[in-house]
């Protein structure tokens, strides 16, 4: 088999991408506080990993709870969160496992493309509360021109900002979330966007960089089930 100069590339690039490892999902934490109260009561972390994010809620909320299907990386989050901090990590799988709400917040970083996306969309719907805001940075599969132009932007910026999240380490350490087990996103952003906006009239949706895509949908209070 011939090899491409494109090839090539393509290979020098993943080499240098495993030697400047960052984290793509904790990249969107700021943003997605941004979109919560300053102050809120209880929120739901789906897929809360190795528990970064919940951590991070627990600055604003009265309590988190952290959910995932991975007891190991669990055992990792509880020992990463110190005493005092009002989260709570649950071994639940979504979304027939996830503890009954209401909450506040409900967030989902990276995990949706894993789970039934109707079906898990519809248990998030129902445990928000009335007035509470859901928020999830998701991974879609590229189709349209827009999303493989906006992949082809992120490529160089990609390898740029891990070469500066990692200029000055020599040994850097691969993140938590990276060693997660993944699987290829099987919905067009086409896709998601049209099924959740028929799940959740008025959210918010929207192309992020580093091949993510955001929804935002607040709980009105005459609701549907």
């Amino acid at each position: 088999m011939t090899t491409t100069f494109t090839d090539r590339l393509l290979a020098a690039l993943d080499r240098f991408n495993a030697a400047h490892p960052w984290d793509h999902n904790a990249h969107y934490h700021p943003w997605l506080l941004r979109q919560l109260p300053r102050r809120f009561g209880a929120a739901l972390d789906v897929g809360c990993g190795s528990g970064e994010l919940a951590r991070r809620l627990a600055v604003r909320a009265e309590s988190v709870l952290g959910v995932d299907a991975d007891r190991r990386i669990l055992a990792r989050a509880r020992a990463s969160t110190g005493p005092g901090t009002p989260v709570t990590y649950t071994l639940a799988a979504a979304p027939d496992g996830l503890p009954a709400g209401p909450y506040d917040v409900i967030t989902c970083v990276a995990v949706l493309h894993h789970l039934p996306f109707a079906e898990t969309l519809t248990r998030l719907r129902r445990e928000l509360a009335p007035g509470g805001t859901l928020v999830v940075v998701g991974c879609a599969r590229a189709a349209s021109p827009a999303d493989h132009a906006l992949g082809l932007v992120a490529v160089p910026l990609n390898a740029l900002t891990g070469w500066v999240r990692n200029r000055g380490r020599r040994a850097p350490r691969r993140p938590e979330s990276m060693t997660a087990p993944t699987r290829d996103p099987g919905m067009t952003y086409a896709e998601i966007s049209r099924e959740a906006r028929r799940l959740l009239p008025g959210a918010r949706l929207r192309r992020r960089l580093f091949w993510r895509y955001t929804l935002v949908w607040t709980a009105v209070s005459d609701r549907a089930g």
